[in-house]
């Protein structure tokens, strides 16, 4: 099996109004993006041709919001602890959602 051209793990996954799981993982591989619980079982997956996912003028820095199959997710992507990266202005975080957008734009063949 191929590594995953993008995984995080420890995101926060919610769907308005409720959060679906505060551990999950967000995992890119062979063209689709993959939203799993903690315990690794699939929310919801779609091709990354059919992803929408930007960061609104509203969401903090480490939000981004994601529509998978219709539906909109507000994915809480952290940093890992051990990178040290994290400034007064949290940029762990800001860097990891945008580590995710690029990851998905270059699956996806969008510049």
């Amino acid at each position: 099996m191929a590594e995953p051209e993008f995984s995080a793990r420890g995101v926060r996954i919610a769907r308005w109004p409720r959060s679906l799981t505060r551990a999950g993982e967000v995992r890119i591989e062979d063209g689709r993006l993959a939203l799993l619980t903690s315990y690794g079982s699939e929310i919801d997956s779609a091709p990354v041709s059919a992803v929408r996912a930007g960061r609104p003028w509203f969401a903090k820095a480490d939000e981004t919001v994601a529509t998978v199959n219709g539906t909109r997710y507000r994915l809480t992507l952290h940093s890992d602890g051990g990178e040290g990266d994290r400034g007064p202005a949290g940029g762990g975080e800001a860097e990891a959602s945008g580590r995710f957008l690029a990851a998905l734009k270059r699956a996806a063949g969008r510049t």
